[in-house]
């Protein structure tokens, strides 16, 4: 069982026009830059993205957006100082928004992977996020039912990997690719080094190699920012 595929565009391989793309990362940490320069050279477009954020800056999801290979972003921040492409494109109305609180966010993610099919939530009730939901008030406390991101794709980037799939990651990286992994059909990591199977310390594996599809090795096309 080898996972390691031998560049960035076998990587991304087979991703299809229409996709649910799960992409990791906060802000820039965690965000795999050059899974995504590959995916727009590979060109899928009219992709739903899913993300903490709508881009920045120029690079990494930002690019995508501003080749115009994303018809929608579920995000729960989608305007910072830097993201102006997807402002752009948004103000004129060539982009679709899914505001979700970031909590909500990464609790649809989790939910997709660990099998649950909805779930209540007080984040959100009685505001413009919770309208068309169904509500439910519990311990006299009011709530709005969520549902699960199930994606197709997931992108994401870890510090090391084996040829099993086998994940670590670094600090703040480590942010939501751990539960994209498990909420795509298609989970593909980008790494910085492979190490030989066992130099991973079973208790130090964030991301057990039965979610992960694909690995390749990689570096960084973009500094982070932190």
């Amino acid at each position: 069982m080898d996972k390691i595929v031998p560049t960035l565009e076998a990587a991304v391989e087979g991703i299809r026009d229409g996709a649910t793309v799960l992409v990791g990362g906060f802000g820039t940490a965690g965000m795999p830059f050059a899974l995504i320069d590959a995916l727009i050279a590979q060109g899928a477009k009219d992709l739903t993205i899913v993300s903490n954020n709508a881009g920045n800056g120029d690079g990494g999801l930002a690019a995508l957006i501003a080749a115009r290979r994303v018809r929608k972003v579920i995000c729960s921040f989608p305007r910072q100082h830097d993201s102006w492409h997807f402002d752009r494109l948004y103000r004129a109305g060539e982009i679709e928004l899914e505001v979700v609180p970031q909590g909500n966010l990464a609790e649809r993610i989790r939910a997709a992977g660990a099998g649950i099919g909805a779930f209540f939530t007080p984040t959100g009730y009685g505001t413009l996020l919770a309208e068309g939901k169904e509500t439910r008030t519990i311990d006299g406390r009011d709530y709005v039912l969520e549902y699960p991101i199930r994606a197709d794709v997931a992108l994401i980037k870890a510090r090391a990997g084996d040829r099993h799939g086998n994940l670590v990651y670094t600090k703040t990286a480590r942010n939501f690719g751990p539960i994209m992994a498990s909420a795509a059909a298609l989970t593909v990591a980008q790494v910085s080094e492979v190490v030989p199977l066992g130099a991973l310390d079973p208790e130090s594996v964030v991301t057990p190699g039965i979610f992960v599809s694909r690995v390749v090795v990689a570096q960084e096309t973009t500094p982070p920012s932190w």
